[in-house]
Parts: C-alpha cells; structure tokens; sequence
C-alpha cells in the first residue's frame, strides 16, 4: 500500500523551484525513501530508477567520468529522447554505495540541470569519509523518518479524526477516540512495514516476525561499517542491550553490563548515531536561547522507532491492558515516543530533541524536553499526575525569562495558570499525547492568546 507522508509536499516544492539543485533523501533504512520516490516519479512523463546495490546501477558511475555521458547512456537504455530531460526523473537509490556517484551529484547541478535527480542514502556519513569531494552547496537535503501519528491516521483510513486533531483546539468529543487510536499507534510504532501489515490484518500479533526482520537488518548493516571486530562485537552489545536503558541516562564506561572501555563504546554509539538507528540525545543547562546541548553530560538514547523498542521488551501484550501508556517500562515509552513525533517534523533539517537538567548537590533537576519557539526556550514535561508535582518544570520556569510550559499526558486538552513556590506566575498548556505532531501549532495558539497581566 502507498502511505501518503507529510514530505511529499517538501518533494513538490523541489520538483518546481526554478534553481533545483539535486535532492539527497536522507533517512535510516525502512522507513520508506524508496516508496517514497517511486510514488513521486508517477508524477514524471519518464522516469529512471537505479539501485546502486546493483553492480550494473552502479558500474554507470565507475565507468564513465562524464556527467553527460552518464546522461546520455542512462536516456540511449531507457529510450527517452535528450529533449525530455526536462520531464523526466533519475532516482539513484542507495548512493552510498558508490561514492563516485555521490561527488557526482555537483556536476548534475552545474552541467545537467533540467534533469530532476534524486539520491536515497542510509548510512552516507560512512559513505562521506570514501567522497574526495562532497558536493556541499550544490545539493539539497531532506530527511525522512518512521511514520508519524497523523499519517497513521490517514493510512488507516481515520479521516474523520485526522480532521478534528487539524482544528485548534482539538474538540473534547474526540478525546476518547483520538486517545485509544494514540494508543494503538504507540504500540505498533511507526516502521511503513509494519503500518502496512496492520493496516491489512488490524492484528499486532502478526508483527513479530517484521520487527525481527528489521532489526536484524539493521544489526547487519551497521556493522558492516565497524572500522574493527571489536568495535563489530561492541555494536552487537549494544543493540542487544540498550532499549533496557531506555529510562534513564547512560553512561559509556561497561554499558549493558560489559567491560567494554569507555572511548569504545562512544566509537560504536557514534556509529550507531551516524546511521540513525540509534541516537544518543543531550541535555542543555539553558533555559533561553541558544539551545546548546552540553556534550560533557550523560546522554539518555532515542531510537529510530518505539515499535521497535516494546518489541525488543516484549511488552506489547501488557501495553494493550494500560488506560494510561506513560506507565510502560518505568514511563520511558511515552517520553521517547513524542521525541519521535517531533522529529518527525523535521524534514528539511536534521535536528536532534534536547532535554533540560540542573545537576546541584541539594537540588537537581530534569525537564523531559525543551524546544525553542518564538526566541523562547519552552520546556515540556510528560508524565501524569497533578500540576503541583512538576517541581523539575517549576524549577526551570523560575529560571526561565518567560511563563509558558507544557504537560503532555493522557488527559484532556485545557490551559491552567499557575504559581511556583518562589511566587511567580505562569500558564501551563495540558496537551494530550496524541497532539505531539501539532506541539508547534499549539504553542503558537497558546503563546498568541495568553499573557500575564
């Protein structure tokens, strides 16, 4: 099935610039380049589509040095005429795997441009360090990950709520279903994949095998980039291991109960990191911009899907007893699953979630996550319970020069004011969890409409 993403709008906005550099898709692998594109190329008069795993997609890229050869071998083997370049797509999928291909793309920019051109990459980082000359400048990016809430609405045929989680505020009559289908989707994660299976069968329990698939697939792929066997084996450790920490903060020195050193295990996160597979996710100390993470602090991990992770713990079955999700695995899921959805936003960058801490003797402090809004630093807490036990987010808005902050948890939308123990002011927005794709819209709603008399 075709799953309609929110990036096919990022896709025409590329196709009718005027100055159209080539287009790298950049995304960890499964979570749908490939679909993507071939769907996008329907909309070509010609299209030509490589897969640079293929020895012969890729011997075009080895053999001849000449952009314009490459151009016209590719137009003499797919039967169109050089004066269609113009109506007519080349989609080099897996361009990693030739790095002449990717130093190439300058040359389509600077001596083909009527041509559309489109590169898929997993792993280009590793790639990068074999690419004598990257073509900076002479490209555009944008970044595809797992599918989002929203659009597994749409691919599961939930029109008429996907309608009223648009409108802002969010009606109350469409809590109780928006929240039950948030549920669903927060068991089932976001790999196109597994969406796809579901939406055929409507049944979790046909999932497990294409969870294992994948992150077996994914345990190949990356260490097929270790620079040594025991940065291999380290890998292995640590994708056997790290969804167990997903509640907390790490630490590198004997990660998962190993020996292995510390410089170790960051070599082999670093690699895992570069393949967005798993990501490691700092903390920032500040409470007004800039939003600077501090690399000196201990990370806590993002993976690249929560499916995968209540997979991995064998939990799903115990999820679908929960009223409230911010319960599963010590309430890390729900946590890491709205910094999934926020992530998912970014298509046209690559931008990592912060979290805030304050580490002092007699009063530390940890804000699940803070995002910068209109020159304001706005922190998010997620979690249930009353207002009155955020005392991490009243010690950040008592340091923060404004007064907006955000609870997500499973409860109805609504805007309280409120006070700190040091006497100052604030609104507190409670978000439903299902709304996290629409965290920004919300926060210009709330920012707009309410102030402090």
């Amino acid at each position: 099935m075709n799953i309609e993403r929110h990036i096919s709008n990022e896709l025409l906005i590329w196709k009718n610039t005027s100055n159209r550099k080539p287009l790298i898709l950049r995304g960890a692998r499964q979570v749908g380049k490939t679909t993507l594109i071939h769907q996008f190329a329907k909309g070509f008069k010609n299209s030509i589509l490589l897969n640079l795993e293929l020895a012969e997609d890729r011997r075009l890229f080895t053999d001849f040095q000449n952009v314009h050869t490459v151009v016209e071998a590719l137009c003499i083997s797919h039967n169109i005429p050089t004066t269609e370049k113009k109506n007519t797509i080349l989609f080099i999928d897996e361009i990693q795997e030739a790095p002449e291909a990717i130093a190439m793309l300058r040359y389509f920019y600077e001596m083909e441009p009527e041509i559309h051109v489109i590169a898929a990459e997993s792993l280009l980082e590793h790639a990068m360090k074999k690419v004598r000359s990257f073509p900076v400048g002479r490209v555009t990016m944008l970044y595809l990950f797992p599918i989002n809430f929203l659009e597994f609405l749409n691919a599961t045929g939930k029109t008429s709520i996907l309608e009223q989680l648009n409108t802002i505020p969010v009606s109350e009559a469409a809590h109780k279903t928006a929240l039950d289908l948030f549920n669903r989707y927060a068991i089932i994660g976001g790999m196109p994949e597994v969406v796809s299976k579901y939406t055929e069968t409507k049944s979790i329990a046909d999932l497990p095998p294409i969870y294992e698939s994948i992150w077996e697939t994914y345990k190949e792929d990356v260490v097929k980039y270790a620079s040594n066997n025991t940065e291999a084996r380290i890998i292995r450790h640590i994708m056997s291991t790290a969804h167990f920490g997903l509640d907390s903060r790490i630490k590198f020195q004997n990660f998962g109960n190993s020996n292995y050193r510390s410089r170790e295990v960051g070599e082999a996160f670093r690699n895992l990191d570069d393949a967005k597979v798993i990501q490691l996710i700092y903390p920032t100390t500040h409470t007004s911009p800039p939003l600077l993470p501090d690399l000196k602090k201990s990370p806590r991990l993002q993976f690249l899907d929560t499916g995968l992770i209540n997979h991995e713990l064998n939990i799903q079955t115990e999820m679908l007893a929960m009223n409230d999700l911010n319960d599963a695995f010590r309430g890390a899921i729900i946590p890491h699953l709205v910094a999934q959805e926020m992530m998912s936003l970014n298509s046209t960058k690559s931008v990592k979630p912060v979290f805030w801490v304050r580490e002092k003797k007699q009063s530390s402090a940890e804000v699940d996550l803070v995002v910068l809004f209109n020159k304001l630093v706005i922190p998010i807490e997620i979690k249930s319970g009353k207002e009155g036990k955020l005392k991490s987010l009243h010690q950040f808005i008592e340091e923060a020069p404004h007064p907006y902050a955000v609870r997500m948890y499973a409860g109805k939308f609504s805007i309280e004011q409120h006070t700190t123990r040091s006497g100052k002011s604030y609104f507190l927005m409670n978000l439903p969890y299902y709304l996290s794709t629409k965290l920004f819209d919300y926060l210009n709603y709330f920012i707009t409409n309410y102030e402090i008399d």
